[in-house]
């Protein structure tokens, strides 16, 4: 026989019967513990299986940054040896023209372009180097356009100033070839030493002198240089320019920078048309390209610097 406010359990028997209102309470909190339960299946398994377009643009954005970012390290590293190696120059050419230690250049940073602060999002990583990339560049023309105020202001009633312009009118700088040094010789495959710089250019090119002087020696088809001029400019610079088609100075005349003298040619031991462009100081043979920087901008300089030097072969 059932008891009054009783409900028998086949467990537990007889047992004390539950509120009504407690029975609908119970029954909507199991009710939404388990909606809670079934949504957070339902997303896992959304997300898991079905991508956003949001999530499919980030996805393709992560993969694009993966891929072009070892090529951005690569630049940066060109770009930082680049700049060091212009600083290195930048001494070289004001001990060899100034005979002192080129300005300090502290205030300007040459650290890496990318960013190392890990607050940085992947979104912002290319704008933080195009900025640090453009700070590089304001610098090395800052340091172009210091050189050319130098130059400008300097008068020659008061300095004699070394030979600092392009030999070549119109000169394609990707024209460069091997500077001074040990170079292979194309005649006899061998190192050899090389005291100039070989500059590439058609036959009849115009050449011009590189710094005001006096023309000392000419000379038509002598031996392996063939036809040579040689200018005197001061201070112990003179100047060489050598395998000429055409002279178009004699010995004892003044010439100005940028006077045509000659045209290029194959006169002499020479492999291809090229001028022959040798800087002396004294009798010791300086790198022409440290004297160049005044006559090019800070680019056409660096792609010059980097042919210069990577040449192993002379054309003569």
């Amino acid at each position: 026989m059932a008891r009054r406010n009783y409900e028998y359990d086949e467990n537990y028997g007889f047992r004390k019967e539950r509120h009504p209102v407690v029975r609908v309470l119970l029954t909507g909190i199991w009710w939404f513990l388990g909606s809670i339960v079934l949504a957070c299946v339902y997303h896992l398994l959304v997300s898991l299986v079905w991508n956003t377009p949001e999530d499919r643009r980030l996805f393709h954005e992560n993969r694009l940054y993966e891929k072009n970012y070892p090529a951005l390290r690569a630049r940066e590293k060109m770009l930082r040896e680049t700049v060091r190696d212009l600083e290195r120059r930048d001494d070289e050419i004001y001990l060899a023209v100034f005979n002192t230690s080129a300005p300090s250049m502290s205030d300007i940073s040459y650290g890496s372009i990318l960013p190392d602060d890990e607050n940085i999002g992947a979104e912002d990583i290319f704008g933080h180097i195009a900025k640090r990339i453009t700070r590089i560049e304001s610098s090395m023309d800052a340091v172009e356009d210091n050189f050319r105020r130098i130059f400008e202001r300097c008068s020659r009633d008061y300095y004699t100033l070394p030979p600092m312009t392009l030999p070549l009118e119109n000169f394609n700088v990707a024209r460069t070839g091997a500077s001074t040094g040990s170079k292979i010789s194309p005649f006899f495959k061998v190192a050899m030493s090389h005291d100039g710089i070989d500059l590439i250019a058609p036959v009849g090119t115009p050449v011009v002198a590189a710094g005001s002087g006096v023309v000392v020696r000419t000379a038509r088809a002598s031996g392996t240089d063939g036809n040579i001029i040689v200018i005197d400019h001061g201070n112990g610079y003179t100047t060489r320019y050598a395998h000429l088609s055409e002279i178009r100075v004699s010995s004892g005349s003044k010439v100005r920078a940028g006077d045509r003298i000659g045209t290029v040619g194959t006169s002499g031991k020479s492999f291809a048309p090229h001028l022959h462009y040798s800087v002396y100081h004294g009798k010791e043979p300086c790198d022409p390209v440290n004297y160049f920087f005044a006559s090019v901008d800070p680019q056409e300089y660096a792609t010059m610097l980097i042919l210069s030097s990577s040449t192993g072969q002379a054309m003569d």
